[in-house]
């Protein structure tokens, strides 16, 4: 049975509302949980936010009932894989059953601040898979030592772990890493793209799960879709281009440091730039065609980030009028 998530986005809200936010998506019907997004700076500095994760995740345990992770942070530039792992563990323990950690392979807007070279995307995928390593290893409870090409561990323990591992998910956009997400996670999320790349990335990923004997059918598929929701489609169109300029920029944002640099292209992007990107209507009956797709397509779990400022609203009238159409199982 598939189920519908709510994406707590803290570079564009305080921390506390989105506790409010969470807790009404709970009683709305999002029986997915949260993604929390896990980022040091806003995309633009007009989003306003970017706060602590971790802190907000204890926050979110105490507050709700449901599952929830990050999507996602990044091992090896703000955090040595041994810390996120601690951190996870905590989570894990104290929230059982609930918290899964979601990796990606970062992006300079977050990464960059702490000085030092932003290598390429082969080198960053490269110590994601060798962080997951040592994460898994120190999940065990033994006592770790590691040597790797990146990163050095010396005799490390997790005393306080949940009585199961934390689940792993990787976040992924390309076939080199969806393969290995498959060998390396437990499972994949991605965000909306052409049914031809998804199909490719669960491929890729399959390949890699079953050529070390894992059954990719019991691995959690996870997608993260963007929409802008508004009483008025021209509403929704001004919100999307206001608060998600970032999500009209159909180029790689990796490497980008600063929000200001986002700011500054957001002023070339207009609202045709979202087609296939962001769906931005007031169409409700759109939006349930719209995630209905991903659903059929096979999906576990959707979680739908609203990017205009409306939240309470978007989940109410979600809560009421969408999620009660849509065909889970």
């Amino acid at each position: 049975m598939a189920k519908i998530g709510y994406a707590a986005m803290l570079e564009q809200f305080h921390p506390t509302d989105l506790l409010d936010w969470c807790a009404q998506a709970e009683a709305a019907g999002f029986t997915a949980g949260f993604m929390v997004s896990e980022h040091f700076h806003p995309w633009t500095p007009g989003q306003g936010n970017a706060a602590f994760a971790w802190s907000f995740m204890g926050a979110l345990g105490t507050r709700t009932s449901l599952p929830f992770g990050t999507a996602v942070t990044c091992p090896g530039f703000r955090y040595h894989p041994a810390v996120i792992a601690h951190a996870g563990a905590t989570l894990g323990a104290m929230f059982p059953g609930r918290f899964y950690l979601g990796l990606g392979a970062g992006e300079a807007l977050n990464e960059h601040v702490i000085g030092g070279a932003w290598p390429e995307i082969g080198v960053r995928s490269a110590m994601l898979f060798e962080s997951i390593e040592i994460i898994n290893k120190l999940f065990t409870g033994e006592v770790v030592k590691h040597r790797g090409e990146h990163f050095t561990l010396e005799s490390a323990k997790l005393y306080t772990r949940p009585e199961r591992p934390v689940p792993i998910y990787v976040a992924t956009a390309g076939p080199v890493n969806a393969k290995k997400t498959g060998r390396f996670a437990d499972g994949i999320i991605t965000v909306g793209a052409a049914d031809e790349k998804i199909a490719m990335l669960w491929a890729k990923y399959e390949e890699g799960a079953r050529e070390v004997g894992k059954d990719p059918s019991r691995s959690p598929k996870l997608l993260q879709i963007h929409v802008s929701w508004a009483r008025t489609d021209e509403a929704a169109i001004e919100g999307a281009v206001r608060e998600w300029p970032n999500g009209g920029m159909a180029f790689p944002k990796q490497d980008i440091r600063n929000p200001e640099d986002f700011a500054a292209m957001a002023r070339l992007v207009r609202p045709e730039d979202f087609k296939n990107r962001v769906l931005m209507t007031a169409d409700l009956g759109a939006h349930i065609e719209h995630i209905q797709h991903y659903l059929d397509m096979g999906f576990d779990e959707v979680h739908l980030h609203n990017v205009g400022r409306n939240q309470a609203e978007f989940i109410d009238v979600f809560g009421r009028e969408v999620l009660p159409h849509l065909k889970l199982g």
